[in-house]
């Protein structure tokens, strides 16, 4: 928790004043007012500014990259971290050197460090928000994978009129395979399992 005291002519210049310290708008603030403005006597004597404690309220997206630059200086690793605004919610997108010991196998660590941020990110925020994390366009890569696997497995169940079962995956893979055939005229998806090891079936309509 971040508080700073402030004080000013004014209960309104106080808060201006701490305002401007940290850079940020009024809603980021809560107030409590610690003294009263006083003219004092003929406006000299025992004159006193007014004294405002304000508490930083903390942003949900701030929290998510800090808990990130949390993990990368204890890992001693160097990562630029950009930020995209999307129709989903957010994408924050990391570069830098040596970044597949964040992505893992097939992705596994970062869909892992994803889930610890959404946590982090969504204990601060108001309403519930979707952070994407993605590592040198890892993501985008991924999904074409995917949806040339989609293809070419839809043709093997065609040909040899039987059903393929896929690894398991992720929910946000398995999505994935479910968006690229959905509107197929020969087959169709359905997931089955349990997570972590839920899979995908593509099988004929």
């Amino acid at each position: 928790m971040r508080t700073i005291v402030v004080t000013g002519k004014t209960i309104e210049d106080a808060v201006k004043s701490g305002l401007a310290q940290w850079s940020v708008p009024e809603e980021r603030v809560k107030v409590k007012v610690l003294e009263q403005p006083s003219k004092g006597l003929f406006g000299l004597i025992g004159a006193r500014e007014a004294k405002v404690e304000l508490e930083l309220i903390p942003d949900a997206l701030e929290e998510a990259v800090k808990f990130l630059e949390d993990v990368f200086r204890t890992m001693d690793i160097q990562v630029k971290i950009d930020r995209e605004n999307t129709d989903d919610g957010v994408q924050l997108n990391l570069t830098g050197k040596e970044l597949g010991i964040l992505i893992g196998r097939r992705g596994q660590t970062l869909d892992s460090l994803q889930y610890l941020l959404n946590i982090v990110a969504n204990r601060y925020a108001d309403s519930h928000i979707r952070i994407v994390l993605d590592a040198e366009s890892f993501r985008k890569r991924r999904r074409q994978t995917l949806e040339e696997l989609s293809n070419r497995l839809a043709t093997r169940v065609i040909r040899t009129r039987k059903e393929v079962v896929l690894e398991p995956m992720s929910p946000q893979e398995r999505k994935v395979i479910h968006s690229k055939l959905q509107h197929h005229p020969d087959v169709k998806t359905y997931s089955k399992g349990e997570e972590p090891n839920r899979r995908v079936v593509i099988a004929l309509r």
